[in-house]
């Protein structure tokens, strides 16, 4: 079987690749410019000589199909695109194309090239907008309230037209918030993380964040990829929620983080309304049954073991 990843320098992409790579895969990935992308997160996991390398541009409908035609393959995960709520709304233009034309070029070069591939579009827990204490299933209305949300809210219905009107295996895993060490450090979970670890090892800096009564359903990122592939392998293609079905807030986060280096956040904490979203969803949380009834997934790692995860990866890094 061979396997393209579209974004496989991110997070997911690394995490899949090494799944992949596990089941005795091809696999190739992309980046929009695989000469100068440095790839770390493939080098963190000693990865870089198991996975062929190609430059792509998802926007450009040329560079998407020379790809296609030169990898040929059985499976596309589509994880590429800008993957910021928070930069979308300074950057909402390139947010919508590199996300709704990306995806319809991949779908077009599959339709096009005419080799029954399956694909993967990682659509997004944003999508539902705030839920208000309710958790989200497949069901649930979408109600997209960022550049980011709208985009992937209208690539998933192009993934949703493309497998009825021309019968893609195409599918989307509508992923809830999930985090790993290789989370760049604009996120805020690394953010919590980094700056727990630094100050617990003598830093006098605080911590300064946005709103902390935020609710997010938070699970672990190599758990997610698995679910990512068992939708590929399932008979017939469908969308799936993909969370832990645990809710907790940004403050539950932050004071699990400080307390696995044995500190009080209150002490070292900050709120600031500078760093407010224009809009920010109160409650995100999914409810992940039908995941488990058809693909026989179900998340093992809550927030509290996703956060002692990380904070023993980043304290190991500053000891390395």
């Amino acid at each position: 079987m061979r396997a393209l990843i579209c974004g496989i320098g991110g997070q997911d992409g690394a995490y899949l690749a090494r799944l992949l790579v596990g089941k005795g895969y091809e696999v190739w990935g992309t980046s929009r410019d695989a000469q100068v992308a440095s790839f770390s997160n493939l080098d963190h996991l000693a990865l870089r000589r198991s996975v062929t390398l190609r430059s792509m541009a998802p926007k450009d409908f040329r560079s998407v199909v020379s790809v296609l035609y030169e990898c040929e393959p059985d499976e596309i995960y589509f994880l590429a695109g800008q993957s910021s709520v928070g930069l979308s709304f300074d950057q909402p233009a390139e947010t919508l194309e590199s996300i709704c034309l990306g995806t319809l070029n991949m779908m077009e070069g599959i339709r096009l090239l005419g080799k029954p591939s399956r694909f993967y579009h990682a659509s997004s827990s944003e999508c539902f907008g705030d839920v208000h204490g309710a958790a989200a299933d497949e069901s649930s209305p979408f109600a997209p309230s960022s550049p980011y949300a709208v985009a992937k809210a209208s690539a998933h219905w192009l993934v949703h037209n493309y497998r009825d009107a021309y019968g893609l295996f195409a599918c989307s895993g509508i992923l809830f918030n999930h985090e790993s060490p290789l989370r760049p450090a604009r996120f805020v979970t690394r953010k919590i993380v980094a700056a727990a670890s630094r100050i617990a090892a003598g830093s006098d800096e605080r911590l300064v964040l946005g709103r902390l009564g935020i609710v997010r359903d938070w699970g672990w990122a190599p758990e997610y990829v698995d679910a990512m592939w068992r939708m590929l392998q399932a008979p017939t293609p469908r969308d799936y929620v993909i969370a832990t079905g645990e809710a907790n807030s940004l403050q539950a986060f932050v004071d699990a983080a400080f307390a696995a280096v044995d500190l009080d956040s209150a002490a070292y904490v900050d709120s600031d309304q500078a760093l407010f979203r224009p809009t920010d969803l109160a409650w995100s949380q999914g409810r992940p049954d039908l995941a488990q009834r058809d693909l026989g997934w179900k998340a093992q790692y809550k927030m509290h073991d996703v956060v002692k995860a990380m904070v023993a990866a980043e304290t190991a890094n500053r000891a390395a």
